[in-house]
């Protein structure tokens, strides 16, 4: 039997890439993720041919309107702008990509939260024609901010337009000048700065011959490069939220006891000493099972059922811990809120907090300080309340314990979202401190 020629594959698989676009209104994010996808083939026939014949098309001739393929809904084609986000999947031989198009308008910066809390990569997209003095935009500097307060590690500042200045270098150098100083004031610690033009393709997947004063790769082999959550979450401490306790044949003398889980950090193997935090009562692993068989080890990611060498309190919205590692315990916290509801925050009312599998009541005993998007800083709130995408410092009580960390060291455990008990709606997400 003739064996398979897998010689055209690559060496490497770099997992999946979670991306979030970003930035202002009109500055190209539904076309270059179009292009992104007509570029990487995955595009249907049949979706060129409905957007070709679309009556909300804005391109002249036989051209692609790129942005019909992430702007699906009627009022966003209607008006030309992204009101939710929308997700999208393509792939090329080295990677898988789950792409984000978040709004650029400010009044769905909510929306762009929701949309970067679990993304590995932000692309900030910057229109040239609009910040060619070196001037960039209120949303540029608040989307900057919001990706690095969601701890994004890889952040990647895409120049586009450039076309509509003739791939002027000055230009560029000016607007990438003006992102190194925006990126210094907010202690990101790396980003990537790169001319291209969305709409015609040019250093989107392949290297442009109009940008010879440019050095760098197109925008998708770095992306293909760069590091996914997975990877970094394996060598964090171990965090196991509990999300159930499994049981069956409690008649019987050899009955079964579970807690199953999906691994937010770290790894598990059996004869692991764990604490079930917040409880701090210490266990040993016996037994690590993924669906129907035993496994040597778990690492993030994985969903596993868990079986502990003794019969102990374990609930769901408790924490497994390595007992050598574990998580802060306490009620009493202080972390940055991105507010999200038209409602503003209101101390006297009452709140729900979800963190991880559990859930409990939160009192909100006051707003320290908010974020100054202009000045890019800390300034002390002398309001007490936040209002709708207002990011501000607060502090806060539960009702019972939680196991947390610092959100930058560990999101899993170090993120929640308040929900309004009368309203039910999510109010606001936040990040411990």
């Amino acid at each position: 039997m003739n064996a398979v020629n897998d010689s055209f594959l690559p060496d490497t698989d770099n997992g999946v890439l979670r991306l979030i676009t970003a930035g202002s209104v009109d500055d190209g994010k539904s076309t270059l993720i179009g292009r992104l996808l007509y570029d990487s083939k995955g595009v249907f026939a049949d979706q060129l041919d409905a957007i070709s014949r679309a009556k909300y098309k804005r391109v002249v001739g036989d051209g692609i309107d790129f942005s019909l393929l992430t702007d699906g809904l009627e009022a966003e084609r209607e008006q030309g702008i992204t009101i939710d986000v929308a997700y999208r999947y393509f792939s090329t031989p080295l990677r898988k990509f789950i792409v984000a198009d978040a709004p650029g308008h400010e009044q769905y910066t909510r929306n762009m939260v929701t949309g970067a809390s679990t993304a590995d990569a932000a692309i900030i997209l910057i229109d040239a024609t609009r910040a060619a003095d070196g001037q960039l935009l209120t949303q540029t500097k608040r989307h900057s901010t919001i990706a690095h307060l969601l701890g994004i590690r890889h952040i990647v500042v895409a120049v586009n337009k450039m076309d509509l200045v003739d791939w002027d270098q000055a230009v560029f150098e000016r607007i990438r000048d003006a992102y190194a100083e925006l990126a210094r004031r907010l202690n990101i610690a790396h980003h990537h700065v790169l001319p291209l033009s969305a709409l015609e393709g040019d250093n989107v997947v392949n290297r442009s011959d109009k940008t010879p004063w440019y050095d760098g790769p197109p925008l998708l082999s770095l992306l293909e490069q760069l590091g996914g959550t997975n990877s970094e979450a394996a060598v964090r401490p171990l965090r196991f939220p509990v999300q159930w306790v499994s049981r069956h044949g409690g008649d019987s003398a050899e009955d079964f006891r579970g807690y199953a889980g999906r691994i937010a950090s770290g790894e598990l193997r059996p004869g692991d000493d764990v604490v079930i935090q917040p409880s701090g009562v210490a266990a040993r692993v016996k037994e690590v099972l993924a669906f129907d068989r035993a496994v040597d080890v778990a690492v993030a990611g994985d969903s596993v059922t868990i079986v502990l060498d003794r019969d102990v309190d374990v609930s769901r919205g408790d924490v497994l811990s390595h007992a050598a590692a574990p998580a802060r315990v306490g009620r009493e916290f202080e972390a940055e809120l991105c507010w999200l509801d038209t409602q503003a925050l209101n101390p006297a009312r009452k709140y729900l907090l979800k963190h991880g599998t559990r859930l409990t009541s939160a009192k909100i005993r006051g707003v320290l300080t908010h974020r100054d998007i202009h000045e890019l800083q800390e300034v002390e709130n002398h309001s007490g309340t936040l209002n709708m995408n207002e990011i501000g410092r607060v502090s806060f009580a539960t009702r019972e314990a939680l196991a947390v960390d610092n959100y930058i060291d560990a999101p899993a455990t170090g993120a929640f979202i308040l929900i309004d008990e009368a309203t039910h709606q999510t109010a606001a997400a936040g990040m411990l401190r």
